[in-house]
């Protein structure tokens, strides 16, 4: 950590266990990062190549970046790099790279490693709000899936200890013996290493809290509380430190009369770990009336927060209405519940949120409607005004929130 920072910025940290929290193992991983990066300093991948000279024929890009970098390091913050070439070549390192399980400094996220500090410099707000820049991290981000979905990248799915993520210490912490797998198979029968991220629990880990009880709300995601807001508005500041729900920003413009719907209504948010079962499930039983994917951000990080350790996830309301994200809208079986608006938010490094569910579809409370690939994510269920009677979690909610199982109850409808 920075010499100049303050006792404010030391309190927020990073949730999930995507990143470790101190920084110094931080500092070291991207300097082990950049040693092997220099090893083969030319650029392989196309969409690295492509997003290199995006932002070195464009003088906004460019200038805000280099910034960036420097407003970073002049913090004190060892980045592993200082130029935006430099940067380049070990985001070309990566879209080969594969996580390793580790007990102590779990990195799950290595480009939100690298970009953890210019994310949060004046001029990295305006870098990573770019249009064009995300359009072309998208690309690289699913190149990147693309090697992770492949069989190259099961290089740490074994039971060697300490980064194979079969060993000892890792089943214990993931509870591996609760996901569908063989281990007398090759890779334990994961194909890839999405296939491992998205692996499925055995029939019955996760029952469902009361199926015939309509009011009964469950969760849709294995995930620990953040945040829970009533009387949400159609159009709110959602830029502002308080970071209050905006539903027509969430939703979309071209989705506000279902916007509509739900103003003066509740929003229950919780974000998922490193750890954590990364499908989504439905919350309600009902009919799917919409389904649809909105490009965003992957890496744009609030002001109001200021700068701070936690990244993104001290910007997780700020997020439902500008990052890349899966929304998927119930109409309940039961009348009295209306509509649920499930919002899937993508943060870091998820390369796709994938939709299960399609409109038409009839679904029972606890069917899988969804799933995460690969990264950090946060998810939101939006709720009609006047539906529910009261939420299991209570806030305050803090850094050691324990998940919500996927399918426990979550909520009672009135």
């Amino acid at each position: 950590m920075a010499s100049g920072t303050d006792a404010r910025t030391r309190e927020k940290r990073r949730l999930g266990g995507w990143l470790p929290n101190r920084e110094d193992v931080l500092a070291q991983y991207r300097l082990e990062l950049a040693a092997r990066a220099k090893a083969r300093p030319d650029l392989r991948t196309s969409v690295v190549q492509e997003l290199a000279a995006l932002v070195g024929n464009d003088a906004v890009l460019r200038m805000n970046l280099e910034r960036a970098i420097d407003d970073a390091r002049g913090a004190g913050y060892q980045l592993g790099y200082a130029t935006i070439d430099e940067l380049m070549s070990l985001i070309d390192y990566l879209m080969t790279y594969a996580p390793p399980f580790s007990e102590s400094s779990l990195i799950i996220c290595p480009l939100n490693a690298l970009l953890d500090w210019p994310m949060c410099m004046p001029s990295g707000y305006a870098f990573f709000r770019d249009p064009a820049l995300n359009a072309q991290l998208k690309r690289v981000l699913n190149h990147w899936c693309g090697f992770l979905s492949g069989p190259y990248s099961r290089t740490h799915l074994n039971t060697q200890s300490p980064d194979g993520w079969f060993c000892d210490e890792a089943l214990k912490k993931i509870g591996m013996m609760e996901f569908i797998c063989d281990p007398k198979q090759p890779y334990w029968g994961f194909a890839s290493w999405n296939s491992f991220f998205t692996r499925q629990f055995k029939p019955g880990a996760r029952p469902v809290d009361a199926p015939h009880d309509s009011k009964v709300i469950v969760s849709a995601c294995e995930a620990s509380p953040y945040n829970i807001r009533s009387d949400v508005q159609l159009h709110n500041r959602f830029w502002i430190k308080e970071q209050p729900y905006s539903l027509q920003e969430i939703l979309t413009t071209g989705e506000r009369e279902l916007a509509k719907r739900f103003v003066g209504g509740s929003v229950y948010q919780a974000y998922l770990s490193a750890y954590n079962y990364h499908r989504w499930h439905a919350p309600v039983s009902g009919t799917v009336s919409k389904a649809y994917w909105v490009d965003g951000s992957y890496y744009s990080d609030l002001e109001a927060e200021g700068v701070n350790p936690s990244g993104l996830n001290a910007s997780q309301g700020y997020t439902t209405a500008i990052a890349a994200r899966a929304v998927i809208v119930i109409d309940c079986d039961d009348c009295a519940l209306g509509q649920v608006a499930c919002v899937f938010v993508g943060m870091a490094e998820v390369s796709s949120c994938n939709i299960v569910a399609l409109p038409g579809q009839h679904v029972d409370k606890g069917d899988e409607i969804g799933y995460f690939q690969y990264g950090g994510s946060t998810y939101c269920l939006i709720f009609e005004p006047g539906v529910i009677e009261q939420f299991e979690p209570q806030p305050p909610f803090d850094d050691n929130a324990t998940p919500i199982k996927v399918n426990a109850r979550l909520a009672m409808a009135r």
